[in-house]
């Protein structure tokens, strides 16, 4: 997997919501530098503004493959590089090929692909398209979030190496797709409870998938 280009951004007002401010760091700026700091939590220079939904060791990074914007645009979505709040942008890895729990060598830092990212309200207010979000959901062009484990100087482009590989955990296309599914419509009970043995994904994510399959018994 090769790294393109490495964004970074504070919080600022995104737009109104029912007349009320929205702070979001959704919109990013590319790093010039060669180099930057990654610690546990953050890239030097990142930020998150509601961390009871983003952020946190879980979420410390956000991953997006270059090759989904194309599509993005081939389907009217005026997008580039960067627009979907992303921290890395990569190539050579999509959803279906990179599992949960995969460990990557960073410079001197090493992360952790920890789950997927579920689209929000904010995604839709960045693009200016309500339809950002269940396109999203329909396509599996999803992204993925990475832990660090252990914090170093990292470049802003180059090569990302696959380190360790935790056998018969999920995909983050089929992580995704058991907690966003429709179940009353899909019938991918089978592919949830095999996700919801994962050691990798964490507890918050599992239990927002366990309680799917609750409501679809």
């Amino acid at each position: 997997m090769s790294l393109n280009e490495v964004y970074v951004g504070e919080p600022a007002v995104l737009g109104l919501r029912r007349d009320t401010p929205v702070l979001s760091a959704i919109r990013k700026t590319r790093v010039g530098a060669p180099e930057l700091a990654l610690s546990e939590l953050n890239l030097t220079g990142d930020r998150q503004a509601d961390l009871t939904v983003h952020g946190g060791p879980d979420k410390a990074v956000y991953v997006y493959p270059a090759e989904h914007y194309p599509a993005w645009t081939s389907e009217g979505f005026d997008v580039a590089r960067g627009d979907f709040g992303e921290n890395l942008s990569v190539r050579g890895m999509l959803e279906d090929e990179t599992r949960i729990g995969d460990v990557w060598s960073w410079g001197d830092a090493l992360v952790q692909v920890s789950q997927p990212r579920n689209p929000c309200f904010k995604l839709a207010m960045r693009t200016g398209r309500k339809d950002v979000v269940p396109a999203m959901i329909d396509t599996g062009r999803c992204g993925w979030y990475l832990r660090v484990l252990r914090p170093g100087t990292v470049p802003t482009a180059g090569p990302l190496d696959l380190v360790d590989r935790v056998e018969g955990e999920p995909t983050v296309g089929e992580a995704f797709l058991a907690s966003s599914a429709n179940y009353a419509q899909q019938d991918v009970r089978e592919l949830a409870e095999r996700v919801l043995a994962s050691a990798e994904l964490p507890k918050t994510y599992l239990a927002m998938i366990q309680s799917k399959v609750d409501r679809a018994r």
